[in-house]
């Protein structure tokens, strides 16, 4: 299904106010961690959502965040989320592979899961937009389902999964998977990977002019996660869940 379509339909059950979804606990803090301290900092939200991540950098200390998203229904919730609570961040509707904005103009870009909804060659594309709106020495901090994930889980069954349709970690890349991921209220969320290898991700930094090496973490359930709730997290225990990356130009 196409992103935006999927979004548009599906705004609704995104909207929430504090960690709900799998990767809320398992994806999101380890992200922001990444992100070091942003106060005074200017943040793009590169595929925003409804404003989750917005929210949490603003509420960290940011000076500016700009939210940046495919899906109409998505901005609309999210600026309706600025309505509720004004943080002062401002929601723009548009594509990541063409940002319409002056370079070198952030100290942060964030995209957190917005990759796996594009091919290989649009990840580079929006790539180098991102290094490009970034000043120098800005960091691009952004996370992505682990390219291993479908491969160990092939239950499809919550918390998270992936249905890879018997396709192969290489013969499968730039192939669309249809998923699920799954809140601990019991909403379940539609989601999609374009499956792109380890290597995939090194060769776009490459080719869009990052040059020092990333700083890499590789997700997943924890123990404070299973003493929180062992029923909702115990089935991806022990998997390698998501994958988060720090780079500077």
């Amino acid at each position: 299904m196409e992103t935006r379509k999927l979004y548009n339909t599906d705004a609704s059950r995104w909207k929430r106010k504090e960690p709900n979804s799998l990767s809320d606990f398992t994806g999101r803090p380890a992200v922001f961690d990444l992100c070091g301290d942003v106060t005074g900092r200017s943040v793009l939200d590169a595929g925003c959502g409804e404003g989750y991540c917005s929210r949490e950098m603003r509420i960290r200390g940011a000076s500016r965040v700009l939210g940046i998203e495919l899906s109409e229904k998505m901005v609309d919730l999210a600026k309706a989320q600025e309505q509720e609570q004004s943080l002062g961040i401002e929601y723009q509707q548009g594509d990541v592979r063409k940002l319409d904005l002056p370079s070198e103009s952030f100290d942060l870009v964030l995209a957190v899961f917005v990759f796996n909804y594009i091919s290989t060659r649009d990840m580079q594309v929006a790539m180098k937009e991102m290094h490009r709106v970034l000043k120098g020495g800005g960091q691009f901090v952004f996370s992505v389902p682990h390219p291993c994930f479908a491969f160990m889980r092939q239950e499809k069954s919550a918390p998270f999964y992936f249905d890879m349709e018997g396709r192969g970690y290489f013969s499968g890349v730039d192939c669309q998977n249809q998923g699920k991921i799954f809140c601990r209220d019991g909403t379940e969320l539609r989601v999609q990977a374009v499956h792109k290898t380890l290597q995939d991700y090194f060769d776009a930094f490459e080719a869009v002019g990052f040059r020092s090496m990333p700083v890499v973490k590789e997700l997943r359930v924890l123990d404070k996660h299973l003493e929180l709730d062992p029923a909702f997290f115990s089935p991806v225990k022990d998997i390698p869940l998501h994958m988060a990356f720090r780079l500077e130009k």
